[in-house]
């Protein structure tokens, strides 16, 4: 399976649990590994023939800046991928999204998933016990 690769994505959004965090828009950097065959466009050089990254990223971009808001990133993560193999067909995407400035001494925070459609027609794995969750 062949990726095409979107670096750097810049949006700004409500994300964060505390009411600080929460007050204002925050920097989040989202890097997209969308999985799909790129061989018929290649072969035909048309761009009928390849999968269209602008218009999911075109959706992503209003769904992160809508008026709706996020706790976690594991969260928004989630909805970028939901968009872009759901709404839009891919057979996989690796979603980074990070937050840069979250915690104190480092560049940024942030998590990194890969989903199938799949992931989106079955329901979640329990959740992890609290004491063994991370935080930091």
């Amino acid at each position: 399976m062949d990726e095409i690769e979107i670096d750097g994505l810049r949006l700004r959004c409500v994300i964060g649990c505390s009411e600080e965090e929460r007050r204002d828009r925050s920097d989040v950097v989202i890097d997209l590994r969308i999985h799909t065959n790129t061989r018929p466009a290649a072969r035909s050089d048309h761009l009928r023939d390849a999968w269209n990254y602008r218009t999911p990223t075109k959706a992503i971009i209003r769904a992160v800046q809508a008026d709706r808001s996020w706790n976690t990133v594991e969260a928004l993560a989630t909805e970028i991928a939901r968009i872009v193999v759901i709404d839009h067909g891919a057979p996989r995407v690796r979603v980074r999204v990070h937050k840069p400035g979250a915690l104190r001494f480092a560049d940024s925070v942030g998590v990194v998933i890969e989903r199938t459609p799949q992931d989106f027609h079955r329901p979640f794995p329990e959740q992890v016990p609290q004491e063994q969750a991370v935080s930091v």
